[in-house]
């Protein structure tokens, strides 16, 4: 580091936070910069940095921001209880998770400042250590849902949920691929006008862990579409994914059964199916794993 310091544009940018961040963190917990010199702003020494980068870690892993200061700052053990006077990092917005993990509630908080690198960082640290099933299940879900009632609630976060679908979407293709062959027995498909295509993301990414490669065809896929897909492809097994009721077409699903050569596996997935009558011979899998379970034989 130069022996005048950082300034904090090149502080924020090597944490992965914004200047914004650094300021708040300045004035609500005292780790600001200490090198001062007349007629300069001050800068960022080693020992600031060093102070910084546990603090990102920290609230990063879920760690209340007040409590990830003082261990930061060296004034108290990690686990002390924090004052109760400490400020909510979010506000009255702040995205509620429940009951989730540490890692969870960190991802809320990375969310909420648009802070990408550390959501990126968050996820992809939690799938090389957990897997990516669950990771989604106790993770990303229970922030997603979150949002989303936020969202409901005050009509606001459109930006933050859309930064952080990039931040999800980024880390899943992260997950190593196998090596491309000439079949692939597994086709992903949004159901026709259904965007969300995040948990079908997921469910190539999961098997990818398991060297099993697939086609994702991702969101909005039409009825003639995916018919056509079918027919081209010839794959062992089809998940169509509805995350709403109005997005749920059963038509598809017959038209999928109609298909020749017929897909040994036809699986309508995702909350939009909860209250539709699917066709018979369509199943219903209530779960990534439940798709895997469903899906991953048909691969080998």
């Amino acid at each position: 580091m130069p022996d005048d310091g950082l300034p904090a544009g090149a502080v924020a940018r090597v944490l992965g936070v914004s200047v914004t961040t650094l300021r708040t963190w300045h004035q609500r917990y005292g780790l600001g910069p200490s090198l001062h010199r007349p007629g300069q702003h001050r800068r960022y020494t080693t020992e600031d940095v060093a102070r910084l980068l546990t603090m990102t870690r920290l609230t990063g892993a879920g760690v209340p921001a007040a409590e990830a200061a003082r261990v930061a700052a060296g004034g108290a053990a990690f686990g002390a209880a924090p004052p109760a006077e400490a400020a909510r990092d979010g506000g009255g917005y702040a995205i509620p998770v429940g009951r989730a993990d540490p890692a969870a509630r960190g991802l809320a908080r990375a969310a909420m400042r648009l802070d990408a690198a550390t959501m990126r960082s968050v996820i992809m640290e939690a799938i090389g250590g957990r897997g990516v099933v669950p990771t989604w299940d106790a993770m990303l879900v229970p922030v997603l849902v979150g949002i989303g009632e936020r969202q409901a609630a005050t009509g606001r976060l459109i930006e933050v949920e859309h930064l952080l679908s990039r931040s999800v979407s980024e880390a899943l293709a992260a997950v190593p691929r196998p090596t491309p062959g000439p079949v692939d027995r597994i086709l992903l498909a949004c159901a026709d006008e259904e965007q969300h295509s995040l948990a079908l993301e997921a469910l190539s990414a999961a098997l990818a862990e398991r060297d099993q490669r697939c086609r994702l065809l991702g969101a909005r896929v039409p009825r003639g579409a995916l018919a056509d897909a079918v027919r081209r492809v010839g794959p062992a097994a089809v998940v169509l994914w509805s995350q709403a009721e109005a997005t749920a077409n059963p038509d598809q699903l017959t038209a999928t059964l109609a298909a020749r050569p017929r897909p040994l596996v036809i699986a309508a997935a995702g909350p939009g199916w909860s209250a539709i009558d699917v066709p018979a011979g369509v199943e219903r899998p209530a779960s990534l794993t439940e798709a895997l379970d469903l899906i991953v034989p048909l691969a080998q």
